[in-house]
């Protein structure tokens, strides 16, 4: 069950928290000829400062590749199958992904269970299935006069079900009727809160119409106008109307029977939303599996990135150091996730994130807080330089996590839209910022244990050789 709760909503399921940035990320050919300018004066500065190779004409080469990417335009083309084949492919790589990433003590025993999964959905076929449904009580048409109403050349699956509770915990629609390929929801007037929350339920994609009973002729257009009000958008025009005689129930189904006329398509249709939305399931299923390689992974390169900063001598080198450790994570990430983006995208997007952390004080607020930790614990266990290694470490962990944060949300994008990522990076970040908070303590149990491996002065074993 954990496994589905977690990062099936990315961002839009976890509250998003204010942070105050210094600055905001300007999009479109701002953002490029801003970056257009830096680019030169960071350029002439590292290789005049730190590698001490003079020449002003650096700055009119770095102008003119400046120019060059100033031109250039990011495109992000999501390759959404829209075809059963598409979603049997996409299918069979997650199966690949799991083999990478699952326990291989178990990764056999689930892997023939989604191959079998997989394998009923391929080969689904007919007949059709057409099901009413509604909740618990309400009275259903004549069964008797419905198969006469919706008969035809092609053979059908007709069910009913009126199991719906009136109260529910969770409000899933069950896997019962998600197989359907259509359903016809009846729906007794006035309107129930409970119709209504199981109507959001119901998948947009799969076909569907509310049958309403009413009595009384002259009622019919308030009621009708009164339920277009409460009802959300899709059902407006799928509203089917039948009286207490049922006598006109061949007539009121015509939009069923005529929908049921193409039983190819239809079933197609099914296998292809069935598909999709195992794929979402075993995307959710994967992400899991990819947060705990990703959190080993986290762990590692921020140490490392804590060594490099604690021994560096030269304050400038930090950031280089940083972003040498980082270059490593994220090509790590990028095989975890099983993201095909070029190695100068990744880097673009760990530099604007990085970017983004520091804008919203991310190592201004970990410094605070691991000044405030040294004053208690002492010198002892904060050695010179140590502050801004484990602030360039905390500055990794949330580098990363927003990191995966895009990852997850760009699954299946065969190239990342920059000018998106410059919009969102405020928010990938804040996020991943509060989540890393929210396991501070955790960290600096790490960080203690860092520390004190730095401050351990290696031994020095002597004995006596006497040579022969």
């Amino acid at each position: 069950m954990a496994k589905n709760n977690i990062y099936g909503n990315l961002v839009a399921s976890v509250k998003i928290p204010y942070l105050h940035s210094r600055f905001s990320f300007p999009s479109g050919h701002v953002a490029k000829g801003a970056l257009l300018l830096g680019s030169m004066a960071l350029g002439q500065w590292l290789l005049t400062d730190l590698v001490h190779i003079p020449g002003g004409w650096l700055g009119f080469f770095a102008l003119g590749a400046g120019i060059f990417w100033f031109s250039k335009t990011s495109i992000a083309n999501f390759e959404s199958p829209l075809t059963v084949q598409g979603w049997i492919r996409r299918c069979n790589e997650a199966l690949e992904q799991f083999k990478d990433l699952d326990n291989p003590d178990k990764s056999q025993i689930r892997l023939k269970e989604r191959v079998n999964t997989l394998k009923e959905i391929v080969e689904r076929d007919g007949p059709q299935k057409i099901a009413f449904v509604g909740t618990t009580g309400v009275n259903f048409p004549d069964k008797v006069s419905v198969q006469s109403a919706i008969s035809g050349p092609n053979s059908i699956n007709l069910s009913w079900s009126s199991s719906l509770p009136l109260r529910d915990k969770s409000w899933m629609w069950p896997k019962v009727l998600f197989e359907q390929d259509f359903l016809v929801y009846v729906l007794p007037l006035p309107l129930k809160a409970s119709d209504l929350l199981w109507l959001k339920q119901i998948p947009d994609k799969q076909p569907s119409w509310v049958l309403v009973t009413s009595y009384e002729p002259a009622d019919w257009s308030e009621q009708l106008k009164i339920l277009k009000a409460q009802l959300p958008e899709r059902w407006l025009d799928r509203i089917l109307r039948l009286d207490q005689s049922q006598k006109d129930l061949s007539r009121v189904l015509i939009p069923v029977s005529r929908a049921l006329e193409k039983p190819k398509i239809n079933i197609n249709n099914t296998r292809q939303r069935l598909l999709a939305n195992l794929h979402t399931t075993w995307q959710k299923e994967l992400e899991y599996l990819r947060r705990s390689k990703f959190k080993s992974v986290q762990n590692k390169t921020q140490w490392v990135v804590a060594g490099a900063v604690f021994a560096s001598p030269v304050p400038s080198t930090d950031l280089l150091a940083l972003s040498v450790a980082n270059g490593l994570m994220i090509q790590e990430m990028a095989q975890i996730w099983s993201c095909t983006w070029k190695i100068e995208s990744l880097k673009v997007i760990a530099r604007q994130l990085s970017q983004a952390a520091i804008a919203q004080g991310v190592v201004e607020w970990s410094s605070h807080a691991l000044f405030s930790l040294a004053k208690l614990h002492g010198g002892s266990w904060f050695a010179a330089g140590g502050m801004q290694a484990l602030s360039a470490a905390y500055l990794t962990r949330v580098v990363g996590r927003s990191m995966a944060d895009w990852m997850a949300l760009n699954n299946g994008v065969s190239e990342p839209d920059l000018e998106e990522l410059k919009k969102q990076a405020p928010k990938l970040v804040a996020v991943a910022a509060e989540q890393e908070r929210l396991d501070w303590g955790g960290f600096i149990m790490q960080a203690k244990n860092w520390m004190n491996e730095r401050g351990t002065s290696p031994k020095i074993e002597t004995s006596y050789v006497e040579a022969i």
